[in-house]
């Protein structure tokens, strides 16, 4: 496995990225990896690599990097670390991670391990909404996108992710956990029938008994395994379909 830690630069600055891709063969089909609220950590280079395991040339960046290098997550005093990590969610918008992810393909086209054509993307947590905008954003580019337990992705602001998505060529997979405090189910079922209502390639699954955040093992009462083996099963299936 060849990994690195790259600076991009974007319009906001330099945007710190780690990359990961097989070491022989290639080009790669190029797969954007968009981190949840809690920052880039261990357990997120690791779903990474085993992405790029696959046969992908992997994305990792710090969405947080306007504001801070590295998020370092400290959760022995939870509330205090709450009030930090929405600190930096709201420092950032979608057009911003928009944006964010067009450097990102700017790169990546520059890159002799990176594949030309068809890209994916994955977000989790806040970038679902993120990765479904960035479909709808590069509608050439993007043709395989998966968000999972994503939320604020049917609402009623103006930038509202929803509201683009009738520009969406590719596919898109919603991985929606079953007991999730974040994302209502009514919310699920919205999307669901303003998807149903624009003839998009979309899926939205609902996994039964899970709750957010349950592909991430590391200290984490809320990580079911066989939820997490299955939206894997899905992503890498979705990949292969269209990348």
């Amino acid at each position: 496995m060849t990994e690195n830690e790259i600076d991009i630069e974007t319009p906001g600055g330099l945007m710190n990225t780690f990359i990961a891709y097989p070491d022989e063969g290639g080009p790669y089909p190029v797969a954007l990896f968009l981190m949840d609220a809690m920052g880039r950590r261990n357990e997120l280079h690791n779903m990474a690599r085993r992405l790029a395991g696959a046969g992908y040339y992997v994305l990792l960046p710090n969405l947080y990097y306007r504001t801070i290098r590295e998020y370092i997550s400290d959760w022995s005093d939870k509330e205090k670390e709450m009030e930090i990590m929405f600190g930096h969610m709201s420092s950032i918008s979608s057009s911003m991670i928009v944006e964010d992810c067009r450097a990102l393909l700017e790169y990546a086209d520059s890159q002799e391990p990176a594949k030309s054509g068809p890209v994916g993307a994955v977000g989790y947590s806040m970038s679902g909404a993120f990765v479904f905008a960035a479909a709808a954003e590069f509608p050439d580019r993007i043709k395989a996108a998966a968000s999972i337990f994503g939320y604020q992705l049917f609402t009623d602001e103006t930038d509202s992710p929803h509201l683009t998505a009738n520009q969406i060529e590719g596919e898109i997979y919603f991985a929606c956990a079953g007991n999730d405090e974040y994302v209502p189910l009514q919310e699920i079922d919205k999307l669901e029938t303003h998807l149903n209502t624009l003839g998009i390639n979309s899926r939205v699954e609902i996994y039964p008994g899970t709750a957010h955040n349950f592909t991430f093992p590391e200290d984490n009462e809320e990580y079911d395994e066989q939820a997490t083996e299955r939206h894997w099963k899905e992503i890498l299936e979705l990949f292969e379909r269209r990348l």
